[in-house]
């Protein structure tokens, strides 16, 4: 049986705790490159089990972090 890359990621952290978890995420993403796609397929998952409102979020977090919100030259009241 051949496992797709997505499967072995899944098998990789399936029965881990939140904070074995988190290390794994933490890790990777101080991490080489080749731990990108696993993030890939964490996101998914997190995707997947998130409210409309959850997605929302993440993605006004992302926005802001691609977006960052330009400092005001509005003159100072003296």
């Amino acid at each position: 049986m051949e496992l797709t890359l997505r499967q072995a990621i899944v098998q990789n952290i399936r029965g881990k705790d939140a904070g074995e978890l988190a290390a794994i995420v933490d890790d990777a993403i101080d991490g080489e490159d080749m731990a990108l796609p696993g993030l890939g397929v964490v996101f998914e998952m997190i995707w997947k089990g998130s409210t409309d409102a959850a997605r929302s979020k993440m993605m006004s977090v992302l926005h802001k972090k691609l977006n960052p919100a330009v400092p005001s030259k509005a003159p100072k009241k003296t």
